[in-house]
C-alpha cells in the first residue's frame, strides 16, 4: 500500500483514497494533519441599514499566560449597490469604544467589522466577548391586508378595478419622504403592463397607515391575470427589510361575447321592405350594447352606406348635415345613435325609386350586431299625393280605422275625414290631430271612429259616407295610385262608402 499526501490551501492535508479492483492497481491515501497558524480573520455579519452611525464597541480576553495577541478591527462601509469601502483600519483593544458618527449613512447604509488576530508567540486566537455598531435604524413598513383590503375578483371587460390594501409603518422611525408604489399587471399571454408609478403620504412612526390604492384599466387585460404591487420599490427609501412590501394577486377579466342591438327608423316608423318613405326621411340609427364599460363612443362601431336605384353603392361619412353620429356618454344606456338625412329630390321611375340602406354595426370588442348587414329597401315619390283613404273594418259595430298612403317630403298641414249620411248632411269631422300621428308613407290611424256624431251621440244603423280633405302649402293633393291599385271601385267621385252595424 502505497501513501500520498496532498496539502489544501488551508495549511492541512487532506486524505483522499482509491480502492482498485485489480492487484496491479495503485492505492492512494491521503489524511489531513493539523497544523498551527499565527494569523486568523473574523467577519462580522453586515449591519444596517441605518440613517445614522453612532459608535464601534467591541471587547474581548487572551487565554495566554503571556502576551502575544494583538488583534485589531477594520471597518468596511457598504453602499447600496453592494459596493465596499474600508473607512477605519488598525482599532485596537486600546479602543473599547469608537465614535463612528462621521461615518456617512446616506452613503454607507450598511456597515461590517473585519477583525485581524495575530499571535506568532502562543498561537491562540483572541477571545472575542462582542462586537456592537449603534447609530439610528431605518424605518421598517409591512402590508397588512387584515387592517384593510379590498379586490374583486372577476370584472367586466373594461371595468375599472379598484384595489386597495393597507401599508403600515411598523418601527418607531419615520420614512423620509413620501412612499414610492410601483404595479405591474401580467396578462393570460405572459405580458407585463406596468402602470405609472405614483406615491402617497409620507408615513409618521408607528402606527401610522396609508391605504395604497389604484384603479386599473381593464380593456386589454381579457382573461386571467396577475397583479403585483410593490411598495418602496428600488430602495427609493432606507427600510429594514423588503419582503413584506410586495403585494400578489390573481383577478379575472371576463370577455365580452354578446352582440349588440341595431335599430334602424325612418321617422319613428320601422319600416317593411318596399315601403314607400318621405323623400327627405328622417333616419335613426341605434346601436345598443350591453356591456357598460366599452362605451360606444366613436364612429367606428357604425358604417352607413345607400345603394342606388342604378345598383350603386354609396358611402357615407359622419359628422356631416347629411349623416351625424351622437356617442354613448353613460353605462347605464350604452346607446350610441346616427342621425341620416338624405335629400332625394329627383325621380327616375313614375312608379317610385327604390334604394336600399345598408348598416353595419358592431361593439367595441369586434361583436357584429347580426351575421349579416342590415338591409332594407325603400321606395321614393318626390311628389306630394294621397291614395284612396279606407276604412278597417268595413262594416264595424264598435270602430273602425283608416288606412292611406302620403308620399312626397311632407305631411300635409290640414287634413280632415268628413263623415256624411247618404243625404249629404255631415254629422262628424275627424281633424288631423285627432287622427294621431301621420308620415309619408303607408299609415294606419291611431284614431277609431266609434259610429258617433259630433255630439256623441250614436248613430244608426247604416250607410255612411266619408271623404277626406287635404292642403299643402295651400293646394290639395293629387291622388297616388300603386301600381295594381284597385279600390276606385269603392269611391264614387272621392266618396267612400262605411256600413255601420249594431
Amino acid at each position: 500500500m502505497i501513501f500520498a499526501y496532498q496539502k489544501n490551501n488551508q495549511q492541512s492535508f487532506t486524505p483522499q483514497s482509491t480502492f482498485s479492483e485489480g492487484i496491479y492497481d495503485r492505492i492512494n491515501l491521503s489524511v489531513n494533519y493539523e497544523t498551527l497558524d499565527s494569523l486568523g480573520y473574523i467577519t462580522s455579519p453586515v449591519f444596517g441599514p441605518s440613517i445614522s452611525w453612532k459608535q464601534l464597541k467591541w471587547d474581548g480576553a487572551t487565554i495566554d499566560t503571556a502576551a502575544g495577541d494583538m488583534p485589531k478591527i477594520n471597518l468596511i462601509g457598504i453602499k447600496i449597490d453592494g459596493s465596499v469601502d474600508t473607512l477605519m483600519t488598525g482599532i485596537t483593544t486600546a479602543q473599547p469604544v469608537v465614535d463612528i458618527s462621521s461615518v456617512n449613512a446616506n452613503q454607507y447604509p450598511y456597515l461590517q467589522l473585519q477583525m485581524r488576530d495575530v499571535d506568532s508567540i502562543n498561537f491562540t486566537p483572541y477571545q472575542l466577548n462582542f462586537w456592537q455598531l449603534t447609530g439610528v435604524p431605518a424605518p421598517e413598513g409591512a402590508v397588512n391586508p387584515l387592517q384593510n383590503f379590498s379586490m374583486k375578483d372577476t370584472v367586466d371587460v373594461a371595468e375599472p378595478l379598484q384595489f386597495q390594501m393597507a401599508f403600515k409603518n411598523v418601527s418607531e422611525i419615520p420614512f423620509s419622504d413620501s412612499m414610492k408604489i410601483r404595479a405591474i399587471v401580467t396578462d393570460k399571454n405572459n405580458t407585463t403592463h406596468v402602470l405609472p408609478v405614483w406615491r402617497q403620504k409620507k408615513l409618521q412612526a408607528d402606527p401610522d397607515t396609508i391605504n395604497v390604492n389604484y384603479t386599473i384599466d381593464t380593456k386589454q387585460l381579457v382573461g386571467n391575470n396577475s397583479l403585483n404591487v410593490e411598495i418602496n420599490p428600488d430602495n427609493d427609501q432606507l427600510e429594514q427589510y423588503h419582503f413584506n412590501n410586495i403585494f400578489y394577486k390573481k383577478f379575472y377579466v371576463r370577455p365580452d361575447t354578446l352582440n349588440p342591438l341595431l335599430d334602424v327608423t325612418f321617422d319613428n316608423i320601422h319600416i317593411l321592405n318596399q315601403d314607400i318613405v318621405s323623400a327627405k326621411p328622417h333616419i335613426v340609427i341605434k346601436l345598443k350594447d350591453e356591456a357598460k364599460y366599452l362605451l360606444l363612443n366613436d364612429t367606428s362601431v357604425l358604417k352607413v352606406q345607400l345603394r342606388y336605384p342604378d345598383g350603386s353603392l354609396h358611402p357615407y361619412y359622419f359628422n356631416t348635415d347629411t349623416l351625424r353620429f351622437t356617442p354613448a356618454t353613460s353605462s347605464a344606456d350604452n346607446t350610441a345613435s346616427v342621425e341620416f338625412n338624405p335629400v332625394f329630390s329627383n325621380q327616375i321611375d313614375p312608379q317610385g325609386d327604390e334604394y336600399t340602406l345598408i348598416v353595419t354595426g358592431s361593439d367595441k370588442s369586434g361583436n357584429a350586431s347580426g351575421t349579416i348587414q342590415y338591409q332594407v329597401t325603400f321606395k321614393i315619390i318626390t311628389k306630394a299625393m294621397i291614395s284612396n283613404m279606407l276604412n278597417y273594418p268595413n262594416p264595424f259595430t264598435t270602430s273602425t280605422a283608416f288606412v292611406f298612403t302620403i308620399t312626397g317630403s311632407d305631411v300635409p298641414q290640414n287634413i280632415k275625414i268628413q263623415i256624411l249620411t247618404i243625404t249629404g248632411k255631415i254629422v262628424r269631422e275627424i281633424t288631423k290631430d285627432e287622427l294621431g300621428p301621420l308620415h309619408v308613407g303607408r299609415n294606419i290611424t291611431e284614431f277609431k271612429w266609434d259610429g258617433t256624431d259630433m255630439y256623441h251621440q250614436r248613430l244608426a244603423n247604416g250607410v255612411y259616407l266619408y271623404h277626406v280633405v287635404t292642403n299643402l302649402n295651400g293646394k290639395s293633393l293629387d291622388k297616388y295610385q300603386a301600381q295594381g291599385d284597385n279600390t276606385d271601385q269603392f269611391f264614387n267621385k272621392g266618396y267612400g262608402k262605411m256600413y255601420l252595424m249594431k
